[in-house]
């Protein structure tokens, strides 16, 4: 029978373990996900600069360039006469189920802006807006998204 040397045995299992974990690190380092490519931590300011003279106030280039390569929407149609609704439901006070259906009765679109909260609490009422084609945009200032 064949002697058995642990201590080589010992020191080709830690190698082998260890260049095993070298190789997964190697591969894990080039792998490029489609996130990383498209999404940017970059810290945005956002704001508006008022005018004097009753114009639309200015967004700024950079705002204005995301707004729109992701059809955002900040300032109206300054050549049309529009008026936008928009409802803060940071919470629900019960007038939310009658504003939807005078909305609807009167074929009128609206904006919503809405917490997690509320969607976690009053999700019937989120799909009642997203369901009659209301705007339905994230109340968090620091998030530039619409959430439906």
């Amino acid at each position: 029978m064949q002697k058995i040397n642990y201590k080589i045995l010992g020191i080709l299992t830690i190698a082998i373990f260890s260049l095993s974990i070298i190789s997964m690190n190697e591969s894990q380092k080039s792998v490029e996900t489609s996130a990383t490519s498209v999404v940017s931590n970059q810290k945005i300011g956002w704001g508006i600069k008022r005018n004097n003279n009753h114009e639309q106030p200015d967004v700024g280039n950079s705002n204005k360039k995301i707004l729109d390569t992701n059809n955002g929407i900040c300032l109206g149609n300054k050549d049309k006469n529009n008026i936008y609704l928009t409802f803060d439901e940071g919470y629900e006070a019960g007038y939310t189920e009658k504003i939807l259906k005078t909305l609807k009765e009167n074929k009128v679109k609206a904006t919503f802006f809405i917490t997690a909260h509320y969607i976690n609490t009053n999700p019937k009422l989120v799909e009642q807006m997203i369901k009659d084609g209301h705007i339905v945009g994230n109340h968090i200032p620091l998030t530039l998204m619409t959430l439906f």
